[in-house]
């Protein structure tokens, strides 16, 4: 989230503390990020952790599994797109080449 002196702060609250945020990401997107963060640190608590900040590095090692799952992911998907591309156009180029021939 990007800080911007100009934006007015959203309110938001995570593990029942408040913090004012500012960011020109927009009030549904950041309110969307604290829930988010809010849920993963509920979900450590309630795995019997009771220190808050204990929940928010786990909170957080949690969220950073997902985020590097995904991005893995979107690489493997990517590589996916890219070889069917070279496959359509390798066909389309040798049915051109066909057709001219």
């Amino acid at each position: 989230m990007t800080s911007t002196d100009e934006s007015p702060p959203i309110g938001v609250t995570i593990f029942g503390d408040r913090y004012r945020i500012r960011t020109d990401r927009g009030d549904a997107h950041t309110r969307a990020c604290a829930k988010y963060v809010d849920d993963a640190i509920q979900r450590a608590h309630m795995t019997g952790v009771a220190e808050p900040h204990r929940a928010a590095v786990l909170a957080a090692l949690e969220i950073t599994d997902e985020l590097l799952r995904s991005r893995r992911e979107v690489e493997q998907l990517t590589a996916a797109v890219e070889a069917r591309v070279t496959e359509v156009t390798e066909r389309l180029e040798s049915i051109a080449g066909n057709a001219a021939g």
